[in-house]
């Protein structure tokens, strides 16, 4: 029996990444030149350094990326959403930072700070800042999951990959967001989860 069990849990995990890539493809991008412009872009969250004091290359590779989508003019204006759940945690002004060090203007770029997993990112850029259409800037791997989330809530998505980092550097990140591919399929179909913070809705000035 164990068993089976084993073999049917590989096999729904297995379908709901299949899903999920699958069904996402067309709307993810890596071209620069081949991505459509939109007025707004959701970067999605992470933090800077890692715990060993470490650069955290996914940090820097998705403001490379949401730089060059802004200077290219592909977008114009930029949520930045990530966790801060506690004061000497904060991603969103960590990005905030990086990107005005790119070049890009401080009323060019608002801040999301409940931003705490994808699915509040993505469903709060409709449900508080007011956005039907958009850019999501994060690797491949994560604009797959947020695309799918997107899709859900019918908001009119596409991404833009930001430069990957290599595989020894990501393997655990990798894992993770395999079993993080089969929980948004459970939170979207199953339990129907909402984003843990909605509040009052803020008025985005492109």
């Amino acid at each position: 029996m164990s068993v089976l069990l084993a073999a049917i849990a590989i096999l729904i995990s297995y379908s709901c990444n299949k899903w999920i890539i699958n069904s996402t493809t067309e709307r993810i991008y890596s071209s620069l030149d081949q991505i459509p412009e939109n007025n707004v872009a959701l970067l999605l969250g992470t933090r800077q350094y890692l715990a060993n004091g470490r650069e955290n290359l996914y940090f820097r590779y998705r403001i490379d990326a949401t730089a060059r989508l802004y200077h290219e003019g592909k977008i114009k204006h930029i949520i930045v959403s990530g966790d801060n759940h506690v004061k000497s945690y904060n991603e969103p002004e960590d990005m905030q930072k990086a990107l005005m060090a790119k070049g890009i203007p401080e009323e060019k770029i608002t801040l999301d700070y409940a931003g705490f997993r994808t699915l509040d990112s993505v469903v709060r850029s409709k449900k508080v800042f007011m956005q039907e259409k958009f850019t999501i800037v994060s690797q491949e791997f994560h604009n797959q999951r947020a695309i799918f989330i997107a899709e859900r809530y019918g908001i009119d998505a596409i991404a833009f990959n930001a430069e990957d980092v290599n595989k020894a550097f990501g393997k655990k990140v990798m894992a993770r967001e395999y079993l993080a591919k089969v929980k948004a399929v459970l939170d979207l179909y199953i339990l129907r989860k909402e984003p843990k913070f909605l509040g009052e809705k803020i008025n985005i000035e492109i």
